[in-house]
């Protein structure tokens, strides 16, 4: 390939260097930030054979390349330009200037949850395998696989301590993601986060117990009393506790004396933090989590699967502006209390609407004669079933419409299905074909059911379309 020319035309299509204000590229995509998106000659880049796809979300413009191109299409656009390299980090925070608050919201979610979810997927996966285990008649008739070899019983529970690690001390891993997201020391952070699940005090998950036979343990200072309880598997105070530890730390830099600023800051930036956290944030924080978990569960044991047919029809919409991302901190949470809450909802949805995007766009694989669009559909189409939905709807879907309708209808039915039979994850991962592994032991075969009714109703609603589409073109 002549790189050197991709790269001028796409610049030019993009309103020339000067319109250029950040770019970077991740492994399939170029990522600008653009003085003024208008400028960008959009029919274009469509023309171009290397281009895959594009769109603009959380103040970036993205052009989709494929991997093994887009480094080297990039390394010409930086000469040309002028710009140094970038990292998609420097790229994304020059686009955040450029969001609204509610956007820039999210990005901070995303920030901040996006770092630790492997830790969140690694411990519900070895959850997974700890039901595969335990889970009666799912192998052997009126007995778990436990039951039938007890050789295996510790195994079992070696792995169920394993999952359990990154859920019991997820303050942790918050505490350390967040802090450094607001600025402060994440090892400050992490700290704080240890604070929270001392061993020392009582354990979160037994709070509620405690508090109705009344045997909470307390400091008592000076007459004032204060709760010894634990965040074990809690979001939101180690959240709130971790932006109040940052401003108390980055002030207090400005006003200690060099000389002290090692012994104090780090001392009095934990010892403020942890006393407004254990009198005042933490309390309140926790009654506002469990308010929002069981407001969510409410919602979703009342809407049935009505509600979640609705979600299911407006999740790829949600994607598209790049508000899909404030859902990890709310299935997090709900991981997180999976006693009460049984799993998040939101996954086995998100993945409906995934393979449904990838069924709809191997529809148009076979309705088009553009070799480029059956060029990018072929290999989008099998990533969307896989998870990764991004050159399926912003190459091949939302750019002819018709299939983007058919997947949403897809995803719409097939999420109302698994509404019905209340089907639920207990781990992150690939929302899609993978993501049986994810899934609550019993529904998995109402998941696999789903899938099968999202790729079916999405593929044949897009063939419909698409058939109707090209008699229009002919008439």
């Amino acid at each position: 390939m002549n790189y050197p020319q991709i790269a001028q035309e796409i610049l030019a299509a993009i309103g020339g260097k000067e319109n250029v204000s950040a770019a970077a590229h991740c492994a399939t995509r170029l990522r600008l930030v653009l003085h003024d998106e208008e400028k960008v000659d959009q029919e274009k880049l469509d023309e171009m054979d290397i281009v895959k796809g594009t769109f603009s979300t959380g103040g970036q413009y993205q052009i989709i390349i494929g991997s093994g191109t887009v480094n080297n299409v990039y390394n010409e656009l930086s000469k040309l330009t002028g710009m140094e390299e970038m990292s998609t980090k420097d790229v994304s925070s020059a686009g955040s200037k450029k969001m609204n608050p509610l956007q820039r919201f999210v990005k901070m979610l995303s920030d901040i949850f996006v770092p630790i979810i492997p830790a969140i997927v690694a411990g519900g996966l070895l959850m997974g395998l700890n039901n595969l285990l335990t889970a009666s008649d799912l192998f052997v008739d009126g007995m778990s696989l436990v039951e039938a070899n007890p050789g295996i019983a510790d195994l079992a529970a070696l792995i169920n301590t394993f999952a359990n690690a990154a859920f019991v001390f997820l303050p942790i891993l918050i505490g350390f993601s967040a802090t450094k997201r607001f600025g402060g020391n994440p090892y400050l952070g992490a700290t704080l986060g240890m604070l929270m699940v001392h061993p020392d005090l009582l354990n979160g998950y037994n709070y509620g117990a405690a508090l109705t036979s009344g045997e909470i343990p307390y400091w008592n200072i000076l007459g004032y009393e204060i709760a010894k309880i634990g965040y074990q598997g809690t979001v939101l105070p180690v959240l709130v506790a971790s932006f109040i530890l940052a401003k108390i730390e980055t002030n207090l830099r400005k006003i200690t004396p060099s000389s002290l600023d090692n012994l104090l800051t780090p001392l009095l930036s934990i010892f403020i933090t942890g006393l407004l956290t254990f009198t005042i944030v933490g309390p309140l924080t926790r009654t506002a989590g469990n308010l929002l978990s069981d407001g969510l569960i409410w919602l979703y044991d009342t809407t049935g699967f009505i509600g979640t047919a609705l979600f299911g029809l407006a999740y790829a919409p949600v994607v598209i502006t790049g508000m899909h991302h404030s859902f990890i901190a709310v299935e997090t949470q709900l991981l997180a209390d999976i006693a009460k809450t049984g799993g998040s909802f939101i996954f086995p949805v998100a993945a409906m609407s995934n393979v449904a995007q990838g069924a709809a766009t191997l529809a148009v694989l076979l309705l088009t004669r553009d070799a480029k669009i059956k060029g990018i559909a072929s290999a989008a189409g099998i990533s969307s079933l896989l998870g990764i939905t991004e050159p399926a709807m912003f190459g091949v879907n939302l750019k002819l419409r018709y299939p983007f309708i058919g997947a949403i209808i897809g995803a719409a039915v097939a999420s109302g299905f698994i509404g019905l039979f209340k089907v639920k994850a207990i781990a992150l991962g690939a929302a899609g074909l993978p993501g049986i592994i994810s899934i609550k032991t019993g529904s998995i075969t109402f998941y696999v059911i789903g899938m099968v009714i999202s790729c079916a109703v999405a593929f044949t609603v897009t063939f419909i379309l698409g058939k109707r589409a090209a008699k229009k073109e002919q008439n």
